[in-house]
């Protein structure tokens, strides 16, 4: 039996929940497929800045009602140690996907948002309308949404150019008990061929995510070992890791992550969140700017459906070009951020300098973020 919606998301993370939310606010029928039921941890830093608080508020989200926790301050350190800190200009939170998603994951369930955890395997677009294909049923919608993340099954289908070829980048997450890391600090430490956030979250343990060039990686034969021979060798990582108690059994990780650029449209469907483009990390935005880009597909989408003299090229072509003005700086000095802590003597010499100056900190933490989302 075929199953109709409105609109279909595909994924559940923060920018398909985000989007099922604000488009059941506006009366749509949606329904989301999601391969894992919640509440789930996923592999994330897991800060989120300030921006996006607004427009969560005009949702019905409140992060601080499931205990995120207020981050003030920034830090970043040299692989040797030398280390500057200064405030965060806007401010942000800390809290686990675990809490965030399931938090999102209500409030759609309140709204009448249809989820359904399967595993999509397919999609198509004819005669104006998608037919999505799971491992178990066949959905029709008059718009879906891509927002599953940053590399899937589904990317090498669509052909879509990152996915066919190999890229170098592993992240590990894992949560660690550590009471007296302090509650209002986001630190970002460098080592050999990758760097490391560090910040707490709703439960008070710490969450430690760091991104790792492969080649660099590979000379190792398991996390363990590249935790002691590499990650520690920063003395602020190593302190971390020698006090820290780990939470969970086993890090979690995701590899093969890709930073080129992406098409925020393929096949017709609008891609948000990491599907559309994935920030580093080092810029500590990703998590904003999924919840951002799930606002300005949903605002095309109603329009789309409320007026008909809105045709689907005119929300394809106004999306690309609305998505490219609010992300591609901030896509593009991220990358230009990334080539210099890659570079040991540069990513030195950085940070020094901007220890002279903390107006060039601000500036550099202005560039990869945004203004307050309403």
């Amino acid at each position: 039996m075929v199953k109709e919606h409105d609109i279909l998301i595909i994924g559940g993370g923060l920018a398909g929940l985000t989007a099922a939310i604000h488009l059941a606010l506006e009366g749509k029928h949606v329904g989301v497929i999601e391969m894992n039921t919640y509440p789930h941890h996923k592999v994330c830093g897991e800060y989120v800045s300030k921006e996006i608080l607004p427009y969560f508020n005009r949702l019905g989200l409140f992060p601080s009602s499931v205990g995120a926790v207020d981050i003030t301050q920034f830090q970043i350190s040299t692989h040797k140690g030398y280390l500057i800190e200064t405030e965060l200009p806007l401010g942000g939170f800390g809290i686990s996907r675990y809490a965030l998603d399931n938090l999102l994951y209500q409030r759609a369930k309140e709204l009448g948002v249809m989820f359904h955890f399967e595993k999509v395997i397919g999609t198509a677009f004819k005669n104006d309308a998608f037919t999505i294909t799971t491992s178990t049923n066949i959905y029709t919608s008059k718009i879906v949404l891509g927002a599953y993340g940053k590399r899937s099954v589904l990317d090498k289908n669509l052909e879509r150019e990152f996915s066919l070829k190999k890229n170098s980048w592993l992240a590990v997450k894992g949560h660690y008990q550590l009471p007296d890391f302090p509650n209002e600090l986001v630190g970002l430490h460098n080592f050999d061929g990758g760097y490391g956030g560090l910040s707490k979250t709703e439960s008070g343990a710490v969450n430690f995510c760091y991104l790792a060039h492969y080649d660099t990686f590979k000379k190792y034969k398991d996390i363990a070992s590249f935790n002691t021979e590499v990650v520690a060798k920063n003395p602020f990582l190593n302190s971390f890791l020698s006090s820290a108690t780990p939470l969970f059994n086993q890090p979690m990780t995701i590899a093969q992550i890709s930073f080129d650029k992406k098409d925020a449209v393929v096949d017709h469907m609008l891609m948000c969140g990491d599907t559309a483009g994935l920030i580093h990390p080092l810029c500590g935005n990703g998590m904003a700017m999924a919840i951002h880009s799930a606002k300005i597909a949903s605002e095309l989408v109603v329009r789309f459906l409320d007026d008909s003299t809105y045709a689907r090229h005119q929300l394809e072509g106004d999306y690309t070009k609305v998505w490219s003005k609010t992300f591609s700086k901030r896509l593009w000095f991220g990358r230009k951020l990334q080539r210099m802590l890659m570079n040991k003597s540069m990513v030195t010499m950085g940070i020094r300098t901007v220890g002279k100056s903390k107006t060039i900190l601000k500036y550099i933490i202005k560039k990869t973020h945004g203004e307050l989302i309403t």
